[in-house]
């Protein structure tokens, strides 16, 4: 269970072990809430909430791969 209280980040299977997408993403996240780690994407949790819904998370990756989601207003997903 995660600490944060308005933002969650979901990623998906099909991308979870991949360590060049983890670069990637933690190249481009503002806030750092992406680590490379050692079997792939990893997840800062304390970070999560600094997220400021810039989307370059979902850009950088394989659609539909990450979802960002508000956990305020109703739970809705960013970029859809």
């Amino acid at each position: 269970m995660t600490a944060a209280l308005f933002i969650d980040v979901e990623v998906g299977p099909s991308v979870a072990g991949d360590r060049e997408l983890a670069v990637k993403l933690a190249e481009v996240c503002p806030v750092d809430i992406f680590r490379a780690g050692e079997h792939g994407i990893e997840i800062v949790e304390e970070n999560l909430d600094e997220c400021v819904l810039c989307e370059l998370c979902l850009n950088a990756s394989p659609p539909g791969s990450i979802r960002v989601v508000r956990l305020y207003g109703g739970g809705r997903a960013l970029g859809g």
